[in-house]
């Protein structure tokens, strides 16, 4: 199993009026942690392919304002259109955040901008995801 590890800090903009993080922050955490593993698998070009069809977040913990983060992400299963990518955010005092992120390939958008509906993935990019899913 292939995982990415990013760190980030948590900003001002990544809090909420109680002072800790926005649920929101994750997700984008998530991504960048994404964009990541799509770079180590040599993928790049699913950026855009590959829509968000569910995401799920355990939170756990509060996070601060200027505590470090680290983002943990990896390909949980691999489906014929689906991936499923598992994730876990852990801040100073252990585990604030796990969940699930659910993507379907859509293939290439065309020149009106639109996608066509799930289709399979091609066998070049689900013979790398397979080959970095845990189990």
């Amino acid at each position: 199993m292939t995982q990415v590890v990013v760190t980030r800090t948590v900003d001002w903009v990544d809090t909420d009026a109680a002072g800790h993080y926005h649920h929101s922050a994750v997700i984008r955490w998530v991504e960048a942690a994404e964009n990541a593993l799509h770079e180590e698998l040599g993928l790049l070009d699913l950026f855009g392919t590959a829509p968000r069809v569910r995401y799920e977040v355990d939170y756990l913990d509060r996070l601060w304002f200027r505590e470090q983060v680290g983002t943990t992400l990896w390909v949980e299963k691999v489906g014929t259109s689906s991936l499923a990518y598992a994730f876990e955010v852990v801040g100073p005092r252990g585990a604030a955040a796990r969940g699930r992120m659910i993507c379907v390939n859509v293939g290439a958008v065309d020149s009106a901008g639109s996608a066509g509906g799930a289709c399979p993935w091609p066998p070049e990019v689900r013979e790398r995801l397979e080959s970095h899913a845990d189990g």
